[in-house]
């Protein structure tokens, strides 16, 4: 059975995903409008930057994160300076290398559905006098549905999976940065395996219920597929 403090590890990791997953959709959804529609000769540059957690291990962005949010690192010396005090091994730390992290989750499905809507859509609403914002309200986001649906779940069971990026910013601190993958390794380690069990299935379950939204009900675009 759950321990109470892997229900604390539980809940935690479902307040930073919940979080994490707000702003994902907040930042991500100008940056993928932009790389939709620009033809700016950064595109491609943007591309990358965005999809770079992708490849790169999570413990070097990790410890490139702890070294800025620290209290020598840029980040970590303006948050001193606000007495706001240093991000590292603090809940907003997990936060934001939780939405750095799992970014081309969002920013990627996001992106396909923008390209699929047709050029002549928007046009049509421009010549109606529609203002860009009222053409992305009422035009864009109706039509784009299925994939801030996308962006969102992935966004969220990104964050629920995470090991190295949050091991290395948050620690291992009870009730304030143990996140459950964290937990599940002090299982493992202190060859508690019935109470890894229990919480690696629930994992498990999680995910695989996810994956089965996406691939039979939503039937996510090929470009999403290919990031899991």
């Amino acid at each position: 059975m759950l321990s109470p403090a892997d229900l604390d590890t539980l809940w935690l990791t479902f307040k930073v995903a919940s979080l994490s997953t707000f702003l994902l959709l907040l930042i991500g959804t100008p940056i993928a409008w932009w790389l939709a529609r620009t033809q700016s000769p950064a595109k491609g540059f943007i591309n990358a930057l965005v999809s770079l957690p992708l490849v790169l291990p999570p413990t070097v962005l990790g410890f490139y994160l702890l070294i800025l949010m620290g209290p020598n690192g840029a980040l970590g010396k303006l948050t001193n300076a606000l007495d706001l005090g240093a991000l590292s091994f603090t809940f907003t730390g997990l936060v934001i290398a939780s939405v750095l992290y799992s970014i081309p989750f969002v920013v990627q499905p996001l992106q396909s559905a923008f390209n699929s809507i047709a050029q002549q859509t928007l046009e049509a609403a421009a010549t109606l006098r529609a203002s860009p914002l009222n053409t992305f309200l009422s035009v864009v986001l109706p039509l784009s549905k299925s994939g801030f649906l996308t962006a969102g779940i992935l966004g969220f069971t990104h964050t629920v999976g995470e090991f190295g990026v949050v091991l290395m910013i948050g620690g291992n601190i009870p009730d304030k940065t143990r996140v459950v993958s964290v937990q599940i390794y002090n299982h493992v380690e202190a060859l508690e395996y019935t109470q890894a069990h229990w919480l690696a299935g629930c994992l498990l379950a999680f995910s695989f219920s996810v994956l089965l939204v996406l691939y039979t009900v939503l039937k996510t675009p090929p470009q999403v597929q290919q990031l899991k």
